[in-house]
């Protein structure tokens, strides 16, 4: 099979690769019939992923087929569709008893496709912890609806879900790149009275205001300004900081009320500074970290609700013959791009 593979440092290339098989009586072997390229895969790429590990297929982010089950699966069967999970995790050790998949302790636990074993840019996928990986995809929701739910979209829920915002909350949302809209897209289920979208880039603040429309979307430059005069309580109630960019961070800490959540969604590439002095008597709660997505199905139950949509983001797609032209496009934003959709 076609699989894209994590050779050094800066190298990525597309090879021929055996096709996955069984190895546990609790994997799922999936067809691969939509993939999608992440950031996070870029930062793999740039060598920011210090735990990756060279010779894997990378990706982790895609919708297909169960081929083939172990023994011990049950949720699932030979021919459902399913999302796939960002992360891998066995459900039972003391985190994923209470939610926090991402820090799963089983050696193939959390964010382990694509990063310490092999992911999905490729035509197939072996998928440890089926039963918690893999959900099933409504009849009523295409491959495309469902590209996200198992990472951006995953991540963007699990931020407004951790963040406590609710009605008559005015929420601010810094960066308004895949995981920025999806971010916003959840937190507008929310319902807050305000909800503000922060982007530097001009054509992505009129793609977040096509997509957001009940959203006002702003420019970074007087970010700060505007937030606090037309904030009664001097700043947002909620910020989430999913830019990632210099000073974004900053800017996210700056913008809180006192006593507000600053949910940190982003992924750095360089540490990142808590001037502790600066923000003295702010009293912020931060809640940072990687998404824990075992939220998957009740995401998957609102798209078939219609109550979210994130097709929008597709604005191109590619072969996986022709993914290296697909990565190239992602990374240097060519074309408008926000997400790029693989075909194998």
């Amino acid at each position: 099979m076609l699989a894209y593979v994590y050779k050094d440092k800066g190298k990525f290339v597309l090879e021929e690769r055996d096709k996955p098989v069984i190895a546990d009586p609790k994997d799922a072997v999936v067809k691969i019939t939509l993939a999608s390229i992440c950031t996070s895969d870029l930062h793999i790429k740039h060598g920011f992923v210090p735990r990756a590990v060279k010779g894997i297929t990378v990706g982790h982010e895609a919708v297909g087929i169960v081929e083939d089950i172990g023994a011990d699966v049950k949720s699932v069967k030979a021919g459902d569709r399913v999302a796939i999970n960002v992360e891998t995790f066995c459900g039972e050790c003391f985190f994923c008893k209470r939610g926090y998949v991402n820090n799963c302790t089983d050696k193939n636990g959390g964010w382990a496709l694509g990063c310490r074993i092999d992911g999905v840019q490729a035509e197939y996928v072996r998928v440890p912890f089926a039963d918690t990986g893999l959900k099933k995809i409504p009849d009523n929701v295409s491959d495309e609806d469902a590209l996200f739910v198992g990472d951006i979209l995953s991540t963007g829920y699990w931020a407004a879900d951790i963040s406590g915002v609710e009605k008559g909350d005015t929420a601010l949302i810094i960066g308004a790149g895949p995981t920025g809209i999806c971010t916003a897209l959840s937190v507008a289920l929310k319902k807050p009275a305000r909800l503000i979208i922060c982007e530097k880039d001009e054509k992505r603040r009129a793609f977040a205001k096509r997509v957001c429309p009940e959203a006002e979307v702003i420019s970074p430059e007087h970010t700060e300004e505007y937030i606090r005069q037309s904030c009664p309580r001097g700043g947002a109630d909620e910020v989430f900081e999913v830019a990632g960019a210099d000073n974004t961070f900053e800017l996210a800490w700056k913008c809180a009320r006192p006593n507000a959540t600053v949910v940190v969604v982003a992924m750095y590439d360089k540490p990142q500074i808590l001037p502790l002095p600066d923000m003295y008597g702010k009293n912020l709660t931060f809640k940072t970290g990687g998404v824990d997505g075992c939220k998957c199905g009740e995401i998957l139950e609102l798209i078939s609700q219609k109550k979210i949509d994130t097709t929008p983001l597709i604005t191109h797609t590619f072969a996986l013959k022709d993914i290296e032209k697909a990565y190239a496009l992602f990374e240097n934003r060519q074309d408008n791009v926000i997400k790029v959709a693989i075909k194998p």
